[in-house]
């Protein structure tokens, strides 16, 4: 389906069931920007939502891509393994223009798409809300999956993200970019002095001037 501001949809069939993906495309796009959601929500997350608002307008088409467990209604993410099927299975669409595919998602969306880089061709990978470990628990670090990309990787992460703050992470192949105060859904505080709005710029501008720098 299409709207007036040619956002379009589009069902996939995967091996994990059916997913969406939910294009705003640029008018003269140069690359692509595929992201998908975590396990605790869709693609109506705040950033997710900016990014989608605000990088047709610098040559980049984004693709927000809904996991088939969500397409269904499902409440509970399956298992990784589950997740990395559904992502592959959508990937043919994300890359039939013919440009460079940016693989992203943010918190379990951001594994799935460290995990599968490398294997899929992805040009890059942005990993939003990284979580680096389940909150209060350090030692089940999932930096492996991180360091593993292979490919060049932006990490947007809040300062406040309980599932890793960014002083968390270790030293790695790849770019990290802080958004002060904010935490796993870069949400801040209002008594912080950071607006709700200045963390959406934080997030937007660091995602666009990264993909300038990638050529």
């Amino acid at each position: 389906m299409t709207d007036v501001t040619g956002v379009t949809a589009e069902t996939v069939a995967t091996d994990a069931g059916d997913a969406r993906i939910t294009w705003h495309p640029a008018r003269r796009a140069r690359l692509v920007l595929a992201v998908s959601h975590g396990a605790g929500g869709g693609i109506e997350a705040r950033d997710l939502r900016a990014l989608a608002e605000t990088l047709p307008g610098h040559g980049v088409s984004v693709a927000l891509v809904e996991q088939p467990w969500r397409v269904a209604g499902k409440k509970v993410a399956p298992a990784p393994k589950t997740l990395d099927t559904g992502w592959r299975g959508v990937w043919p669409a994300l890359a039939g223009a013919g440009l460079p595919v940016i693989s992203g998602g943010r918190s379990a969306g951001a594994r799935v798409a460290c995990r599968t880089a490398a294997e899929l061709g992805a040009h890059a990978v942005l990993a939003l809300s990284f979580p680096l470990h389940p909150p209060g628990r350090p030692e089940k670090s999932r930096a492996e999956e991180l360091l593993g990309a292979g490919v060049p990787t932006l990490v947007v992460q809040g300062g406040n993200d309980p599932f890793g703050r960014p002083r968390e992470f270790p030293e790695g192949p790849y770019r990290l970019v802080e958004v002060p105060y904010g935490d796993h859904g870069f949400a801040v505080p209002k008594r912080a002095e950071t607006t709700q709005e200045q963390a959406l710029e934080t997030v937007t501008g660091a995602v666009a001037e990264w993909i300038a720098s990638l050529g």
